[in-house]
């Protein structure tokens, strides 16, 4: 209906004009309330102020659009198939699809085939956003051409073999393969009803991974992105199962060293929990959880009338590798009744070696876990997975229904067991290189790199580092403490000249107020010779930092 007296219409403060081009016309309107309290798109040049009722501002829009069609003649049919010849453009045909496919395969060769002769690391910017986003497409190459200036060349290169700085991610091509194949078909993987084999899937791999940490058949998980969710899930269904009410928070005790991952203390805030207390456990010389000291804490609180929650232990911390005594912490947190957390995130899949096997005992004792398939079977980034003994109580925490979803009740979902209700398919990325290469491979992979590291500490104490000892997994800390140097300072400039340097890349962390390096190994790609090529960097621009200093101190 038209409205032709506005005379007390008043403008929306927040939505007060538009201007649109039909066909090169360009028209004016203005949103408006009427006396009755109904929202419309005010027609400037229509007579009397013409006006459509509406009730959104998008709906605002096509509702002046149809008019303006209208008036030039253009019927909405007409309309309708103007916009579908352009959206299909959308929907490329088999020859486009091959010409760019064929470009983007190209593209994808070369770079695995140079890979080796690709700096590890290299300086740029973020000059990709003078690139602005256009009506008009771009040739594919050209595009391509940005990406590669852009994007794949300057910063870390987490395909290298020569990455060795934080946790190398993985990025293994049948991973590749099976990310492309649930994007073509887009199955939605978080409901039974509308995706069951997606959602079996997912299902089945977590099942898979409850079994391989030792987890009862009730047991339960999900994927996720990474390790932070993860940790976010596992406080919150922490906080359900104690029943923690808001009133008690800051009466909540969370159990941790000073070398749990940061993202734990980001998770307590998330959950709601930023008031409650943390204790940082003591360590050994080694950066372990003592558990003694643990019990002890435990026991004081208690007798203090404060409500112990959790115990975060780490099975691998990212600064130093250190694995806690997880069997130890496992029976005091019996003892107590607290809810056992081990954060295995990076460390996790040693448990497929007899070695990590024997290192993570008491693992399967624990109430839930953390793990990155992403990182210990190399997969791209945003895999990780959430494991909970008690399946129940974490779909306790999560599962919800909402009325456009009753049609599709049948079944177990992955989102009753979730913080994400839309989500990828991220189930296709593991399970088709795991079916593809078998376990065999991977568990050597991860031997091999629990070796690298051992020799790694031996070679480089050769070259007068001092180290943090025999690595237990296969992150290694080391630094230069030479006679009559700023150990901190040196070490940093080191650092910074590898980064330079360009062929390996590593990072470094503070421990005790000291710098250290770091060489975490755990990239695919990594084999001896490229440890020997760290070792030789290492040795070369310690040689050259010595020199820069020596000349500064003799001019």
């Amino acid at each position: 209906m038209l409205h032709k007296d506005v005379r007390h219409t008043i403008q929306f403060s927040f939505y007060q004009k538009t201007l649109i081009k039909v066909k090169g016309h360009a028209v004016h309107g203005c949103a408006q309330h009427t006396p009755t309290g109904n929202q419309e798109f005010i027609l400037a040049e229509a007579p009397l102020g013409k006006a459509f009722p509406c009730r959104s501002k998008d709906i605002w829009v096509l509702l002046f659009l149809a008019f303006s069609m209208e008036q030039e003649g253009v019927s909405l049919i007409e309309r309708i198939r103007q916009l579908e010849k352009l959206a299909r453009q959308l929907e490329p045909g088999a020859g486009k699809r091959d010409e760019v496919r064929r470009r983007v395969i190209d593209y994808c060769e070369h770079f695995l085939n140079h890979l080796d002769r690709i700096p590890a690391f290299v300086r740029g910017s973020s000059a990709i956003t003078d690139f602005p986003i256009g009506e008009e497409p771009l040739n594919v190459d050209l595009a391509l051409r940005l990406l590669r200036q852009h994007i794949d060349q300057p910063g870390l290169n987490p395909a290298s073999a020569g990455h060795l700085g934080y946790i190398p991610g993985g990025g293994l091509y049948y991973s590749a393969l099976g990310d492309y194949l649930a994007d073509v078909f887009n199955r939605y993987a978080g409901v039974h009803f509308t995706g069951p084999g997606a959602a079996a899937l997912e299902q089945h791999l977590v099942r898979w991974m409850a079994d391989l940490f030792g987890y009862p058949g009730e047991a339960a998980g999900t994927l996720t992105s990474g390790g932070s969710v993860s940790n976010l899930m596992a406080v919150m269904v922490a906080r359900d199962a104690a029943g923690l009410k808001s009133r008690d928070v800051d009466r909540a005790v969370i159990y941790m060293t000073h070398q749990a991952h940061h993202s734990i203390d980001k998770a307590l805030r998330l959950a709601g929990l930023r008031e409650a207390i943390i204790r940082r456990v003591p360590m050994d010389e080694r950066w372990r959880m003592k558990a003694d000291d643990l019990d002890r804490l435990i026991i004081m609180d208690k007798t203090n009338r404060l409500l112990p929650l959790m115990v975060v232990a780490s099975a691998g911390t990212t600064d130093t590798g250190a694995v806690d005594p997880l069997a130890d912490l496992a029976r005091i947190c019996r003892k107590h009744e607290l809810w056992f957390h081990v954060d295995a995130a990076y460390g996790g899949f040693y448990i497929l070696t007899q070695e990590g096997k024997n290192l993570l005992a008491g693992i399967e004792q624990s109430d839930s876990i953390t793990v990155d398939p992403h990182k210990g079977l190399f997969l791209p980034y945003g895999t990780g997975a959430l494991l909970v003994r008690r399946g129940e109580l974490l779909k306790r925490s999560f599962s919800s229904q909402a009325a456009y979803l009753q049609d599709a009740t049948a079944g177990e979902s992955p989102a009753d067991y979730s913080i994400e209700l839309t989500r990828p398919f991220r189930g296709l990325r593991l399970w088709l290189p795991l079916m593809l290469h078998g376990l065999k491979p991977f568990r050597a992979c991860l031997e091999e790199k629990l070796l690298l590291a051992r020799y790694f500490e031996q070679q480089v104490r050769q070259l007068g580092f001092e180290t943090g000892g025999p690595p237990q997994l296969s992150v290694v800390v080391y630094r230069y403490a030479g006679k009559g140097l700023d150990a901190n300072s040196f070490n940093q400039r080191l650092v910074h000249a590898v980064h330079e340097d360009g062929r390996v890349f590593v990072s470094s962390t503070r421990i005790n107020q000291q710098i250290y390096l770091r060489a975490a190994i755990l990239s695919f790609r990594t084999h001896i010779k490229t440890i020997d090529l760290l070792l030789q960097v290492l040795e070369e621009q310690k040689q050259k930092v010595l020199a820069a200093l020596a000349a500064v101190t003799q001019s």
